[in-house]
């Protein structure tokens, strides 16, 4: 019965000795700090859509997307002669596109290529507004005469950028039969 008592005991004394040292959660002050940044958001954005002059501007969106479709079609299945690529411009902004990136590809080698313009005029940088579609036909013969060994080379990609040097879009397409995709 002693012993009892002594247990019963030593378990009320640790079950107050270790009540004293908890310490509860302090979320309140998280709390307040989230809505106190989404009360600051909501503020800026009230004050944007009515403040300002009521005079004929043209309204810019808030975000602006950049975005853009692209195609890139063959002539033939296999051997194509010409690609044809158009650049459709989906956001909701103008975009200066610099010079499309040609790269043949090779699962061990890549052979890259900036793509001035066609039929011998340099038209890029280009600005292309939103809604409008620009289209190019690249000869690929040109750079089979530049260099034999691209023949070999049994895909092809175009890869899209803006003049600061952001990349909008990439496309790719197999110029011959492998047995891998890559």
């Amino acid at each position: 019965m002693k012993k009892a008592f002594f247990l019963v005991g030593l378990l009320t004394i640790s079950k107050i000795i270790f009540a004293q040292t908890e310490i509860g959660p302090d979320g309140d002050k998280l709390l307040g700090i989230i809505i106190g940044i989404a009360l600051l958001g909501v503020v800026f954005l009230v004050l944007r859509k009515m403040g300002g002059k009521k005079t004929q501007k043209i309204k810019k969106p808030f975000f602006q997307f950049k975005r853009v479709q692209i195609e890139l079609k063959k002539d033939r299945v296999y051997f194509p002669d010409f690609l044809n690529l158009s650049v459709k411009n989906t956001g909701n902004t103008d975009i200066d596109l610099d010079r499309p990136l040609l790269i043949f590809d090779n699962f061990w080698l890549k052979r890259k290529f900036k793509i001035k313009g066609m039929e011998n005029r340099t038209f890029y940088p280009l600005y292309l507004e939103k809604g409008k579609t620009h289209t190019l036909e690249i000869d690929i013969n040109r750079f089979y005469r530049h260099d034999k060994k691209l023949k070999k080379f049994p895909k092809a990609k175009i890869i899209i950028s803006d003049v600061k040097g952001r990349r909008l879009g990439s496309k790719s397409v197999f110029l011959k039969k492998t047995l891998f995709k890559f």
